[in-house]
This record gives C-alpha cells, structure tokens and sequence, in this order.
C-alpha cells in the first residue's frame, strides 16, 4: 500500500502532516503550518477546521463548498514573522485549481497561543 503524500505539498503522508492538525493532535507550530493545512482543509472540505482555525473577528457563519471546485497544488511564494516567536505574520501563496490559482497574501495572528487566519488580499 501506498501512502500518499500530503495534498500541502510536503513529502509526508497527510496523518503525519496536516492530519494531526485536523484531528486536533498537535496546533500548526506556525503560520505557514496553519496555511498549509487550511489549503488541505479546503481539498478535504473539512469546513470544521477552517471555521476553528479563523480569526473570531473576521470568521464567517459558515462555509459553502463549491462541489465541483478541484484543489491541485499549493506553492507558498513567502513569508514574514510567522513563526513559534511572533504573534503575527503573513503568508503569500498561490494555490492552484482546475482551470485557475488563487494568488493570496494571507495574514495570521495567534489567538490564546494558536495561529488563526484572520484575512487577506489579492497582489495582482
């Protein structure tokens, strides 16, 4: 059997990385942990996740999935502060689909001590 690698883009198998994150195992150490794993959380539809994972100012009621939306890759383009150090920081990246990307510079802020997505904007 073959395990295959997490939908993040990282060469692990998606227990061993955002799972753990999903099922609440371990928190995202970072922001780019926490976007990594919101990415998978989209391909996998876990509108759970998202809604626990979203600033409580900026979270939405609800999330409606678009059925018929194919997520096919990530690729993090940047980051700034963001890490285990900081209580902010941002993250651009452009995630693809079919038939399109999505170009984001996301913004995270740790609240109670665990990353949260609290918006973003769209460069060019």
């Amino acid at each position: 059997m073959t395990t295959r690698s997490c939908p993040c883009g990282l060469p692990r198998p998606y227990e061993a990385c955002c799972g753990r994150h999903h099922t609440g195992a371990a928190p995202a150490p970072t922001a780019e942990a926490l976007m990594r794993s919101r990415y998978t959380a989209f391909v996998r539809q876990d509108g759970g996740y998202l809604l626990r994972t979203w600033h409580p100012r900026t979270r939405p009621a609800r999330i409606d999935f678009d059925p018929a939306m194919r997520w096919t890759g990530l690729e993090i383009l940047g980051t700034t502060d963001g890490s285990a150090f900081h209580t902010a920081g941002t993250v651009t990246f452009r995630a693809s689909y079919r038939g399109g990307a999505l170009h984001e510079r996301s913004r995270f802020e740790r609240v109670d001590g665990a990353w949260t997505y609290v918006d973003g904007d769209f460069p060019d």
